[in-house]
């Protein structure tokens, strides 16, 4: 009875996959399945005590496939949060994988709860830029106030991706106070960045960033240059009042 319970049964070709995004557990949630009939890998049955269940977990936590301990989590994290000791939680997110690492944080997002935000926090300083993103994009989620400050390690990441997806999620939020860290983003040394900063500011700082706009005329990279100047392009086409507020300004 307890073979059936083991998640490394699951190790079968589905887990070959290169993509682990698509687990075994969420392609077969995907069908509309009637829970009193799940697969036969997931028929647990109901006397399966919590004690045993957290034991195999714990075991196939330490399994060396990546992929294993990944359904572990999806599993467990996602049906016994906040429930999960708390020793248990350290040892998930502390994994040797990337990937498991960031699977975990994806996990926690879901459950709003003081723990789970200040795992984020730290998380945000994780050597994967992997996980430095999910645990970003896991706090925009959460819609709560961040810390400005937080955002002034990410200006000199040393992913440039993870610079160009700041910029992008500072440009979706609605909090006060970012305007100057979009201007310092917008100067990075990466064009794409520079690119994702200026789009969020024209977003949602549409006057204070025309003088930017327009220093971003001359920019070293020539695809940010026609992209520079087709949006103010754009800006000239408003109405006529702002239009003439605009040259003002310039002149």
């Amino acid at each position: 009875m307890a073979d059936r319970f083991r998640l490394n049964y699951l190790k079968s070709t589905a887990l070959e996959r290169p993509d682990v995004n698509e687990s075994f557990f969420s392609r077969h949630h995907i069908r509309k399945v009637r829970p009193s009939s799940p697969p036969l890998e997931l028929n647990i049955p109901e006397t399966f005590s919590n004690e045993a269940i957290l034991k195999q977990v714990k075991t196939d936590l330490k399994n060396p496939d990546a992929k294993v301990r990944i359904l572990a989590i999806r599993y467990y994290l996602e049906k016994h949060y906040p429930s999960i000791p708390v020793t248990l939680l350290q040892e998930i997110l502390s994994d040797r994988d990337p990937d498991v690492r960031v699977e975990a944080l994806r996990s926690l997002v879901q459950f709003k709860s003081p723990t789970v935000s200040s795992l984020l926090k730290k998380y945000l300083k994780d050597g994967d830029p992997r996980v430095r993103m999910t645990a970003l994009r896991g706090l925009f989620q959460y819609q709560e106030k961040i810390d400005l400050n937080i955002f002034l390690q990410f200006l000199s990441d040393e992913s440039s991706w993870v610079r160009r997806k700041v910029a992008t999620l500072l440009g979706w939020t609605q909090w006060e106070g970012v305007l100057p860290i979009l201007m310092e983003l917008s100067r990075d040394q990466d064009a794409m960045v520079r690119k994702a900063a200026l789009f969020s500011l024209a977003t949602r700082y549409p006057e204070e960033s025309e003088n930017r706009l327009m220093e971003a005329m001359t920019d070293s990279d020539p695809v940010l240059r026609n992209w520079v100047k087709t949006t103010l392009e754009k800006m000239l086409d408003r109405p006529v009042k702002r239009r003439k507020g605009f040259l003002t300004n310039q002149g």
